[in-house]
């Protein structure tokens, strides 16, 4: 146990500003979308930048590729959210038979699609870890952006793959933060579902 402390605080020493520049705005994103609040968009968008740069340093080509996408949901998602002129904010659901065909088709088609080509075209060490974690976060972000509440079960699977991917990766912040994110994605999971249940009460009200 001392050991493994030992290296995660070195890593943190080791640590550059860059890092702990995209682990801010990531901390500020959640936090925001835990809230409901559309301005974790803005605040991802920019963390995202930040971690492409240092991912493509480490080689984690999957989780850059996430990012990418990262950058693409975030608009979708930020377009999807705001409010439209005479109509209301889009509600939180939870997810039907069609979001969860198509959830476990970018979890699962993903998976594959991005284990070849790390396997195939890049000097990945770790193709199936890192394909997974990134096609399971594709999955989750999606179903953020179209506000159901099982966003963060799909997240939370991608999360539990991811930290100990990027202790691997010497990212030890990132890992952290990842960690901060399972942690809140748990509570986020029964405010989402509170929230749920006040605008069913809303609705039904005369």
């Amino acid at each position: 146990m001392n050991h493994w402390l030992q290296l995660l605080l070195e890593q943190i020493r080791e640590t550059g500003w860059l890092q702990w520049v995209a682990v801010f705005f990531g901390v500020a994103e959640v936090l925001l979308a835990k809230r409901n609040n559309v301005l974790l968009y803005p605040a991802g968008l920019i963390g995202t930048l930040l971690s492409i740069v240092l991912l493509l340093e480490v080689k984690l080509y999957a989780e850059t590729l996430l990012n990418i996408y990262y950058i693409v949901i975030s608009i979708y998602g930020w377009w999807f959210w705001a409010k439209k002129r005479n109509k209301p904010a889009v509600p939180i659901t939870y997810a039907d038979k069609k979001d969860w065909l198509i959830t476990l088709l970018i979890t699962f088609g993903g998976w594959l699609v991005l284990y070849l080509v790390l396997k195939n075209f890049t000097p990945s060490n770790v193709p199936v870890w890192d394909a997974f974690v990134s096609a399971s976060a594709w999955a989750g972000t999606w179903l953020l952006t179209r506000r159901k509440i099982e966003n963060w079960l799909v997240l939370n699977l991608s999360n539990l793959f991811a930290v100990p991917l990027l202790f691997y990766k010497n990212l030890p912040l990132f890992a952290l933060l990842t960690l901060f994110l399972f942690v809140v994605a748990i509570f986020s999971y029964f405010d989402w579902k509170k929230i749920y249940q006040q605008q069913g009460k809303t609705n039904s009200s005369p």
